[in-house]
């Protein structure tokens, strides 16, 4: 019979879920990287993120990454750009920002002030954006919504 090799099942070879509410150093962009959000989810370990110089990369995520930072729609992300060859469309996703995080980086002016944090829609850059591509808005008085 073989002797006991480990300390438990996969719960304990994943780790402990420990809580993270001790503050972490916030990470700023350099020279090669950019902030960017995430506008959805591709498979494969890849998304698609839309960078704040413009830009929609596809984006990877790396190894060390994987299976251990959970990433979706609507996420501030830091990339780091690709210099290949002429080839500006692709990325790798290097950290991914808590929401408090983000919204001190819009505090700290390194995310532009008309960006809309936490939405999970595609179009996260200004209102005007979204009345150009056809959206319009209601605005509903008070007497209408006791109606309602």
């Amino acid at each position: 019979m073989p002797k006991n090799k480990g300390k438990g099942g996969k719960n304990i070879k994943r780790g402990k879920k420990e809580a993270d509410d001790d503050k972490r150093e916030i990470i700023f962009k350099e020279d090669g990287q950019e902030y960017a959000i995430v506008l959805r989810m591709c498979g494969n370990g890849r998304c698609e993120a839309k960078c704040i110089d413009g830009i929609t990369r596809m984006c990877h995520i790396r190894g060390k990454m994987h299976k251990k930072v959970w990433i979706s729609a609507g996420d501030v992300i830091l990339v780091g750009l690709r210099m290949d060859m002429d080839n500006d469309t692709k990325a790798d996703i290097i950290h991914k920002y808590t929401p408090d995080e983000a919204r001190f980086l819009k505090s700290c002016d390194e995310l532009p002030r008309d960006l809309r944090l936490n939405e999970g829609v595609a179009d996260v850059f200004d209102v005007e954006d979204d009345v150009e591509c056809g959206q319009d808005y209601f605005e509903f008085g008070d007497d209408e919504i006791d109606r309602l």
